[in-house]
Formats: structure tokens, C-alpha cells, sequence
């Protein structure tokens, strides 16, 4: 059996892109009271590494089938949404990679007075990922459920507001032989922010965040306690400008003696300038600890990313992304440097019916051997609805 795994952080592709946003105008249906609405996402694609491997690469036609189904009823104070995602993927060329994935999602939002808001979240995903696998050739079956809520005090108009959030998740692999056994977890999360106003369109924020991650293999040394402190603002300077910055330093606490404790200067910029209606342009930048993989007991991640969405006519929209993202492996002599790029145009050809073209590119420069890769992603997809 030959183990092997990659890089466990991807550059995020904010919702610039369009696969990741609907262009569609999609109408609902009224169900006894329900606002219930159906899409449908066909998609053909090439994918010349859909395994990220440095030598020995696999390629495939790959047919993707994604309807999803939104039950959504709504009154003057509260909102309730309920989703279904199956979405079937078919590799031509390596018929075993093929796989269908499930999400299911619940969010709730409640206001019951101007000063007194709920949001509450819970999500089921069932899925497989055929790169960063623990096996060569073999896909990483994971499931994942996660339930979490969040609430804030103070009306939106005042100086003050408080935010007090909680969470929790577990990961689980369902891979025989115990492979990745060792990856799964429980994770509790808390989260606290403070926001003072400081002007009609700004505010500043200071927010603390805690988390555990109980591994359940016996004595696992990446069993860990994560505080951060972060502090920045918040600004809605004119239509045209928002954006959210913190700053702060985060402490990674390990249960074993094995591993290092860790410190890392973290923060997260994300700024959105539109100077037309028509044309959007996006700034991400960000640092921390993530979870450890391949041996290393976390891993420090690092990257950046600028985007541009233009709409052309009302019927073409371009969307360029670029991001550069560096990932150090902590307790090893390992850094990765990434690059990923996403180009698309989107025509709408009706309310209903979206055509996009795209091509994404992703290069790892790895100083580990067998960890390196360059994947091309060819494809065009159909976004339907009612």
C-alpha cells in the first residue's frame, strides 16, 4: 500500500467565480405556503491531473449532474431554508474515481427584537475527493456534519454590538483498512466579536476565537487547543467600497508532549471595490494554522488572491481570478508554493439558462519529493432553472 497525501489547504476561490454563484434568475414554486425552488448545474469538463500527481498522471472527461432542491419560507422577522445538493460525478477514462456526493444544509435567522437576533446552521455532507488522498489512485471518502449558531445583541443602528457564536463538527473518513483513521476528529469552536462604531460607515472589532480538535485515534500528538485575538475594522465607505480586516495572533496548544506547541501572527483582508454596477473587483489575503497532514502537525498557510467580474453587456460577464498561496508543514523540512488561476465568460442566454466556459490552472512547486504538480481544467457548463 503506498501512502501519500498533498496539501490539506486549497487557495479559496471567493464567490467571484460564477460556478460558485447562480447568474440565473430562478422562480419559485408555492407550496403550500413554501417557496420551493429547483436548479439543475450539467457540466462536461478535461481534467488532464485530477489526482495531483507530479509523474504518472491520470486524465479524464468528467460529466457532472447537480440539481438542488431549496424549500425557503420567510416572514417579516425570521427565515428558514432547507437544501438538497446530490450531485453525481462520471470519470470517463477511470470509472473507479466516479462518486456522488450529498449535502444537506438547514439555516434558520430570527429577530426578535431590533436589539436581539438568532442565526442558527446545520449542515450533512457526504463526499469523495480524488486529490490529497491518503492512497494513491484511491479516492478520500469523507463525511462531515456540522451544527452551529450564532447570536448577536445590539441594533444595527447602535455604537455597540456583541456577537457570541458556537459550533461543532465532525470529521469522518469512510475508507476501509484504516486509512485515515488518523485524520478524523471532533471539532468545538466559540467565537466572540465586539464592534464599535467609529464613523457613519465604519466600525471596529475585536474578536476572540477558540477552538478544540479531539482526534479519536488513541494518543494522537495532533489533539490540540487553537486561541486567537484579533482586532480591525469593518467599513461600508460607499456603495462602491466594503471590507473587512483583522489582525491579530493565534496559539496552538498540543495535548502530547511529541509536538511542538505554535505561534503564528494571523490576519485576513478582504476588500471589494465596484466602481460600475457592471464591473467588481476583489482582494483577499490571509494567514493561519491549519490542521496537520502528511506527518506535520499543522500547517501554516498563507495566500493571496485578486479577482476581477465584468459584465460586458447584460448577456456577457467575464470573471478573472489569480492567487498565489504558500503552505509550510510544521515539524517538517516541507513548503509548498501554489498557484492557481480561473478564467470564464458566462452568457446568459435566457432568465433560465446560464452557458459558461472556463479554465482553471493550479501549479505546486513542493520542496518534498513526489509533491509538485501542474492540472489544466477545461470545461463548459449549463446552469439551469425554472
Amino acid at each position: 500500500m503506498v501512502l501519500k497525501s498533498r496539501c490539506p489547504v486549497a487557495l479559496i476561490m471567493a464567490s467571484l467565480y460564477p460556478g460558485m454563484a447562480w447568474s440565473t434568475s430562478p422562480q419559485a414554486i408555492n407550496i403550500y405556503g413554501f417557496d420551493f425552488t429547483p436548479t439543475f448545474v450539467f457540466a462536461e469538463s478535461y481534467d488532464d491531473n485530477f489526482r495531483e500527481l507530479e509523474s504518472h498522471v491520470q486524465s479524464s472527461m468528467i460529466t457532472k449532474l447537480a440539481p438542488s432542491f431549496e424549500l425557503k419560507a420567510e416572514d417579516r422577522n425570521s427565515a428558514t431554508r432547507l437544501t438538497w445538493q446530490p450531485t453525481r460525478y462520471i470519470y470517463h477514462e477511470h470509472t473507479s474515481a466516479s462518486n456522488t456526493a450529498q449535502r444537506v444544509r438547514a439555516d434558520s435567522i430570527m429577530e426578535f427584537t431590533d436589539r436581539h437576533r438568532l442565526a442558527l446552521e446545520a449542515e450533512y455532507r457526504k463526499y469523495e475527493r480524488t486529490e490529497s488522498t491518503a492512497v494513491e489512485g484511491e479516492n478520500d471518502k469523507l463525511n462531515n456534519k456540522r451544527v452551529g449558531g450564532l447570536y448577536t445583541y445590539g441594533a444595527k443602528s447602535a455604537d455597540n454590538q456583541i456577537d457570541f457564536g458556537a459550533s461543532y463538527a465532525e470529521l469522518r473518513y469512510d475508507n476501509g483498512g484504516g486509512v485515515n483513521d488518523d485524520k478524523e476528529r471532533n471539532t468545538t469552536s466559540v467565537t466572540s466579536t465586539w464592534y464599535h462604531r467609529i464613523g457613519s460607515n465604519t466600525r471596529g472589532l475585536l474578536e476572540y476565537d477558540y477552538s478544540n480538535f479531539d482526534y479519536l485515534q488513541a494518543n494522537s500528538p495532533r489533539s490540540s487547543n487553537s486561541n486567537a485575538v484579533l482586532a480591525g475594522a469593518v467599513w461600508d465607505i460607499t456603495a462602491k467600497t466594503t471590507g473587512k480586516v483583522r489582525i491579530g495572533y493565534e496559539k496552538k496548544d498540543f495535548d502530547s508532549s511529541e509536538s511542538k506547541n505554535l505561534d503564528n501572527p494571523t490576519w485576513q483582508v478582504d476588500v471589494q471595490w465596484q466602481p460600475r454596477t457592471y464591473s467588481t473587483f476583489t482582494f483577499l489575503a490571509r494567514q493561519a494554522l491549519a490542521e496537520g497532514d502528511d506527518g506535520a502537525d499543522a500547517v501554516k498557510s498563507t495566500f493571496t488572491q485578486v479577482g476581477w467580474r465584468h459584465g460586458w453587456t447584460e448577456r456577457i460577464t467575464t470573471v478573472a481570478q489569480a492567487g498565489y498561496g504558500r503552505y509550510v508543514y510544521e515539524g517538517q523540512s516541507r513548503t509548498d508554493n501554489l498557484q492557481a488561476y480561473n478564467l470564464a465568460v458566462v452568457y446568459a442566454m435566457r432568465r433560465w439558462l446560464d452557458i459558461e466556459l472556463g479554465y482553471r490552472y493550479r501549479d505546486n512547486d513542493s520542496d518534498a519529493d513526489n509533491e509538485s504538480y501542474t492540472r489544466n481544467i477545461f470545461q463548459i457548463s449549463f446552469n439551469v432553472s425554472l
